[in-house]
């Protein structure tokens, strides 16, 4: 395997922690971009929605990069109500200043959307469906990621750019902490952990995929570049799950009862079931989840607990 060089904007949160730490492990040289302060001769401080500070970021001698991951963004369907004006700066003007630099760098991108732009379809969830089907994505979030992705195939089309869009699917475990915008995993955790009320929707079913698996299928896609493809990438369909079970699983690791949640009926604005296919993945990425939720709640658990004490 050739070592490359390789930029990861967004590297320090959750899936660009993990990522980092498997990209190294495999050899590569890995620079990281982040909107906050921090150590390390490889680290560059960047805000991707100003154009000033992306194009600073390739400035130099030494930033040539071989690939890119982009994974800055902002995070999450009531996050992009709340802070929506964050939401569209980031996620589509700070993609847009990433591709310009990338139609003069010429390096290869990978592009993180996500599943959720899917939206409204209740079919199974196989990646030509968006271009076949018309989809009413259902909050900013998805809407964002979908005008990354046409942004993204624009300058394909125009300027010869070569990127592969990843769409991941509920990924969790170590370095996600917790906070309203962020999944239900993590938020379950940690309002168990400190005897905190939560509510459990019913009817609703996710596959979710422990973020070390997901990480090891990203970092395949410097083997296995192939420009213009778009991947579903997340845990096995037999894991499909309602989020009842997932309350459960992290009750029953914390020897806590059920006492203090709400069980309602299905959350509004929200996909009742999404049946992914990841066919794709498997083929061309050797995409290869090992980890069920039985198995990685408890990793995640043990990482919640590093920084949040529990009562």
């Amino acid at each position: 395997m050739e070592t490359q060089k390789i930029l990861v904007t967004g590297g320090k949160g959750f899936i660009g922690t993990n990522l980092v730490s498997e990209l190294e492990q495999r050899g590569h040289e890995v620079w990281v971009c982040d909107i906050g302060q921090s150590e390390g001769e490889k680290y560059i401080r960047c805000d991707v929605g100003k154009y000033r500070q992306v194009e600073r970021m390739f400035d130099g001698a030494n930033r040539d990069f071989n690939y890119v991951y982009h994974l800055a963004a902002e995070y999450g369907r009531w996050n992009g109500e709340d802070y929506y004006e964050n939401l569209w700066m980031t996620n589509t003007i700070g993609t847009k200043n990433m591709l310009r630099i990338q139609e003069k760098k010429k390096f290869k991108m990978i592009f993180f959307s996500s599943a959720e732009v899917y939206g409204d379809y209740e079919g199974r969830m196989s990646e030509d469906v968006m271009d076949t089907i018309p989809i009413k994505q259902m909050n900013d979030y998805a809407m964002t990621k979908w005008v990354g992705e046409m942004q993204v195939l624009n300058s394909a089309e125009m300027f010869g750019t070569e990127t592969v869009r990843v769409r991941p699917v509920n990924a969790y475990g170590p370095h996600e902490p917790s906070s309203p915008y962020r999944g239900v995993i993590p938020m379950f955790i940690y309002r168990a952990l400190h005897d905190l009320p939560y509510t459990v929707y019913g009817g609703h079913k996710r596959i979710f995929d422990y973020v070390e698996d997901t990480c090891r299928t990203f970092a395949n896609i410097v083997d296995n570049f192939i420009p213009g493809e778009v991947y579903n990438v997340g845990g096995r369909p037999e894991w499909e799950t309602d989020i009842k079970r997932v309350s459960d699983i992290i009750l029953e690791c914390l020897g806590k009862d059920d006492s203090l949640v709400t069980y309602k009926e299905g959350e509004p604005f929200t996909t009742k079931v999404k049946h992914m296919d990841f066919s794709k993945a498997v083929k061309d990425l050797k995409h290869d989840p090992k980890v069920p939720i039985v198995e990685g709640i408890p990793k995640a658990i043990e990482w919640m607990k590093s920084i949040y004490p529990s009562r």
